[in-house]
Formats: structure tokens, C-alpha cells, sequence
């Protein structure tokens, strides 16, 4: 799969045996190297990731065909996507603590097969109800549990060495899932309906489930290895049963702090104008303007090829530019873009809106490293657990716009209020970024 990227078949050159790779010596010969062990628990991660990207491409495909067979409103159909956007970010904070209670292995299994039964149940729903249940609150459990969670715990777990490029290859891989899975999905509901479609998911995740089952492992004590690039063999933990708890004692205790809701407003108006607005409802608004349902699901999958180089690019600016004034910046930008819009609809695709795609695939989530850098800064060891919060919030934000822009579409009979709202928004997120405190004295710690 042309995707997939080299550092999976990544290997170690030298003779002697530095921290992290494994040698395998032969009577009369040199050392031969192998592949650490952890490139292949990240190959299954990037898999899974790449799978479950499945789920968040389809709710925007959804919106018109279940409008026309059920006559479901748009708000109605928004509301289903804005409960599996909150708990897709809700459950976030928790799904690390799932993890270090049960195991990686065992949560990624249910999860995936969580996921399968909701998207699978909708095949027969007659009501909308059905489409809350199975698609809001299944498949957003389901995929909450798969969030950044699971990649940072992998990354954490397997890796000393290297943890930025793994961070930033597994946070890639949703856009890659995208890419693969729009335009093929957009086929399916364009040709056959959007009943294969969500077949197809629920396929997409069950044929998932054994390679997480026989491959991925929840820690390298569990096969008698070091992590990648330590010095030193590191013990499995013992599973934590309080880890949950923590958790909520961190929110509670970072709440207190100014620093905390400017992060956590500035990251919801990400999500609104990302997940709740563009991916939710960029299709339909295209469509209303005569674009072929294929044709506005491809320029999706143009943003997903954007977003990778986007990602890295953001990161390498962060650990050379001042986060705060990059997170003014970018939203700046995307806010003027948005502005802009509603002149750049038509039945055909044309260069302006290239342009368009290609500047907020760039954009679309390059605030995540000045974000994560910001945390790391104000609240030290808490850091992870505070970002876990900070990205549920940016999933409320995402649930809110995917609801109130359906209802303004029934309202009004377009999207352009939705996209000027927008925009003055991430103007809003800009000003937050820049009013965030640079350093703050005493970082937040847990209680208890």
C-alpha cells in the first residue's frame, strides 16, 4: 500500500549493539541486526489508526441520502455525528486509563468490535433514534477509545528514542485512513447507496481485530525486550486501577487556572471549524451548490494528503518559533479562508478552490504541536492527561458545529452563515492564543 511509510521496514546499520536494537550474533560472523520489535507494534498502530479513520469519513457522505430516504432534517442527522464527536473526545481522557487497567491489546480489540456493531446495526435502522444509538453513541465509544490515547500510549510504552516521529507518523495516520476510505466510500454511496457504505466500515474494523489480537502487544516486558532505544530492561507496570481517577483530579486541579480554559477554547474552536464543520458538513454545502458528491469527498481526501505535511511542518516550526504566536497564525489564516468559502462553491472544481483545500489541509491540524508544546510547558507531568482534556474539548467544539450546522442549513437553506461564524471564531481563537500566560509559576500536580 503506497501509504504506508518507510520507517516500518526501519533498521539499524551498525556492527555494535546501541540501546534499542536487537542483534542476533552467528558462530564466526558479525553481528546481524534486526528490527526492534517496537517498529512492528507502531506498523499495527498505524494500521488500526489508518482503519479506524474509516468511521470519521462517512458522516458527512450520510447527510443527503438519509435526508432524502428518511426526510430526516439535517439537525436531526447533525445531532447523531455530534454525539459521536463528543464522546470520540470524552472519551479520551479515560482511554489510557482503560489501557493501563486492562491492557492495550484487549481495549483496541472491543473497541474495534464496538465500532462494527454500531456502524453494522445501522444498516437497518427506520428511525432516527437508531442512527443516535448506533452511529452517535456506539461508534463514538468505540472510536473514543482509539483516539491520540492510543497512539501516545503506544508511543510512550515502545519507544524511548524516536518519540516525536512516531508521535507525529501515528497522529498522520488518520489523514492517510482518510484519503484511502473517502473516495472509495463517496463510490459506494454514489452507485449502490449508503447502506454498503456502512457495511464496509463495520468490515473495515472487524478485519482489523486479529492483527491487533496476534500482533500488538501492551508493553515490551511482555515479549522480553527494552524499549526502543533504552539502556536499560523496563519492568511491565502493574496495572493501575486509580489511573482513572487521576485523571479527573487533574482536570479539577488545571480548571483552576486561566491558562487551561484559553487552551481548552482556543482547541474547541479547532474542532468546530475541522471535524464539526468542514468534514461534517463540506460534502452537502458543495453538493447544494451542484459539485458531484464524489468530487467534493476526493477534495476531502486532498486536505487528508495536506494534513500530513501540515503536521510535520507545525512541528518543526514549534520547536523553533514561539507556540503561542504560531497558534495566533494559524488561526488567523484558517479564519480568513473560511471567509472566502462561500465565493468558491460551484458545480465544478477550480483553481481558487485547490488553493483553498490545499491551504487547510495544511492548516487542519497544525495546531496540535504548538498546543501540545503550550501544555507541556504550563503543566509538566500533567501535561498528557491535561492535553487528554484539551482535546475533549476540542471534540465538544467539533459536536457542536456538526449540530448547529445542520440546523442553520434548515433555517437559512445554505451554509454561508455557517462559514462567516466561523471564521469569526478562529479570529476569536487567534486573540486567545496570544492573551495565554508564557510561563506559569507552580505547575498544576494531581491530588491524591
Amino acid at each position: 500500500m503506497r501509504s504506508v511509510p518507510a520507517w516500518m521496514l526501519y533498521v539499524v546499520t551498525q556492527t555494535t549493539e546501541p540501546a534499542g536494537v536487537e542483534t542476533a550474533p552467528e558462530s564466526g560472523r558479525s553481528p546481524r541486526t534486526r528490527i526492534h520489535r517496537a517498529w512492528f507494534v507502531a506498523a499495527v498502530t498505524f494500521v488500526t489508526i489508518i482503519g479506524a479513520a474509516a468511521f470519521r469519513s462517512l458522516p458527512g457522505l450520510l447527510i443527503d441520502p438519509l435526508n432524502q430516504e428518511f426526510g430526516w432534517s439535517r439537525g436531526t442527522i447533525g445531532a447523531a455525528v455530534s454525539v459521536n464527536l463528543a464522546l470520540y473526545g470524552l472519551t479520551a481522557p479515560f482511554a489510557a486509563a482503560l489501557m493501563d487497567r486492562f491492557g492495550i491489546r484487549k481495549v483496541v480489540a472491543v473497541a474495534l468490535t464496538v465500532i462494527a456493531i454500531g456502524s453494522g446495526l445501522t444498516r437497518w435502522m427506520t428511525e432516527a433514534w437508531q442512527l443516535m444509538l448506533g452511529w452517535g453513541l456506539l461508534v463514538g465509544l468505540g472510536s473514543g477509545s482509539m483516539a491520540l490515547a492510543f497512539a501516545a500510549t503506544v508511543t510512550n510504552r515502545w519507544f524511548t528514542e524516536r518519540r516525536g516521529l512516531v508521535t507525529g507518523i501515528l497522529t498522520a495516520a488518520s489523514a492517510s485512513g482518510q484519503l484511502i476510505f473517502l473516495p472509495l466510500l463517496s463510490w459506494i454511496v454514489a452507485n449502490y447507496n449508503w447502506r454498503p457504505a456502512v457495511v464496509t466500515v463495520a468490515l473495515a474494523a472487524l478485519a482489523v481485530v486479529p492483527f491487533v489480537w496476534l500482533l500488538l502487544r501492551d508493553h515490551p516486558a511482555d515479549v522480553g525486550l527494552k524499549p526502543y532505544g533504552a539502556k536499560e530492561f523496563v519492568p511491565k507496570p502493574e496495572p493501575a486501577a486509580g489511573a482513572a481517577r487521576r485523571a479527573v483530579n487533574v482536570l479539577f486541579s488545571a480548571s483552576r487556572t486561566g491558562t487551561f480554559w484559553l487552551l481548552a477554547g482556543t482547541f474547541a474552536i479547532c474542532g468546530a471549524s475541522t471535524n464539526g464543520l468542514i468534514q461534517t458538513h463540506f460534502v452537502p454545502a458543495a453538493h447544494d451548490h451542484g459539485m458531484p458528491v464524489t468530487a467534493a469527498a476526493s477534495l476531502l481526501a486532498v486536505i487528508g494528503v495536506f494534513d500530513v505535511v501540515g503536521t510535520i511542518a507545525s512541528g518543526w516550526f514549534t520547536d523553533r518559533f514561539e507556540p503561542r504566536r504560531l497558534l495566533a497564525v494559524y488561526y488567523a489564516l484558517r479564519g480568513i479562508s473560511l471567509l472566502f468559502l462561500p465565493m468558491l462553491l460551484a458545480p465544478s472544481v477550480h483553481p481558487p478552490m485547490l488553493f483553498f483545500i490545499v491551504f487547510y489541509g495544511l492548516d487542519w491540524v497544525a495546531t496540535v504541536p504548538p498546543t501540545v508544546a503550550l501544555c507541556r510547558e504550563q503543566y509538566g507531568d500533567d501535561s498528557a492527561i491535561v492535553f487528554g482534556w484539551v482535546l475533549a474539548s476540542h471534540q465538544v467544539g467539533a459536536a457542536l458545529v456538526a449540530f448547529l450546522g445542520g440546523v442553520a442549513r434548515d433555517v437559512f437553506g445554505s451554509y454561508d452563515m455557517v462559514w462567516y461564524a466561523s471564521g469569526a471564531l478562529c479570529a476569536v481563537a487567534a486573540l486567545m492564543a496570544l492573551v495565554i500566560r508564557r510561563r506559569q509559576a507552580v505547575p498544576v500536580l494531581a491530588v491524591g
